[in-house]
């Protein structure tokens, strides 16, 4: 300060240039921290298998480091994205669900639920279907998430075209083991009788016609089970106008023309705003 009481230039420069400093300095450690926070996230988090219960557990912060809000995919792409990732998680049956693609909508739905996804990353819906859903919106969204091709035709199958089980060659082995027990227990327990070899072709005889009934038991209890499992199928694809009609509570008609209005309050973002959304 000089005598008239004002502040030298110098002294102001010298201020200001310590200003500018510490914003810099704490722009680096918040650059910092975010760095080390979305690697946190990336070794806790296993974004090729990423599902409900994951999108569950993150935290804000979590969610904000893991997804970069100046690179979020929308509009078209994103639902070409979320429409491929999809049909190729109902291909593997880790979804079970009927996909269709309208002008500015992706729906996908099954016997007891819907989720109808928009564009801007909303979603709306309800069910296990909806459950679902929501995280692959997440991973489409994400540049660096590589979506698989487009499937061709339908993913699910005819109700006609489910076979009535699974393979018969791991029951086949099955029941060879097991008449091979059978068989064993037969011999034995009879060489005890007729050669007097008394207790143990006896009891060892009993083992094997034990371990043997049980083993056919197995196979066709494993049978029924996969008959049951196919019918079973069979219905939802049937509940799902695979080779039917549409459920009732879906929002669209049988033109693909939605019956609801859009963001009527039971939509969602799965995307956060964007900052320079932010009012």
């Amino acid at each position: 300060m000089d005598a008239s009481g004002s502040t030298p230039p110098e002294a102001d420069s010298s201020t200001n240039n310590g200003d500018e400093a510490g914003d810099g300095t704490s722009t680096e450690d918040d650059d910092r921290s975010t760095e080390q926070l979305r690697e946190r996230v990336e070794q806790k988090y296993d974004f090729e298998d990423f599902g409900p219960r994951d999108m569950a557990e993150m935290t804000a912060e979590e969610w904000e480091a893991a997804f970069d809000a100046d690179s979020w995919i929308t509009g078209d792409e994103l639902l070409n994205r979320v429409e491929a990732d999809l049909k190729q998680r109902v291909l593997d049956r880790d979804v079970f669900a009927r996909i269709e693609r309208g002008d500015e909508y992706l729906l996908a739905y099954s016997e007891a639920g819907f989720a109808l996804v928009y564009p801007d990353g909303s979603v709306e819906g309800e069910g296990t279907v909806l459950r679902d859903v929501k995280p692959v919106i997440a991973l489409c969204s994400m540049d660096d998430y590589e979506v698989p091709d487009v499937p061709d035709g339908e993913v699910l199958p005819e109700p006609q075209d489910v076979p009535e089980g699974g393979s018969e060659l791991g029951n086949m082995m099955v029941q060879v083991i097991a008449v091979v027990q059978l068989l064993a227990g037969v011999i034995l327990f009879g060489a005890g009788i007729v050669l007097g070899l008394e207790p143990i072709p006896l009891v060892a005889g009993l083992g094997f016609f034990v371990v043997g009934v049980g083993l056919l038991f197995v196979v066709a209890n494993a049978r029924l089970s996969d008959r049951f499992r196919s019918e079973e199928f069979r219905d939802r694809l049937r509940a799902v106008n695979v080779g039917g009609e549409r459920p009732d509570f879906l929002p669209v008609d049988e033109d693909g023309n939605l019956t609801t209005d859009r963001l009527d309050g039971d939509s969602e973002s799965v995307l956060p705003p964007r900052p320079d959304r932010e009012e």
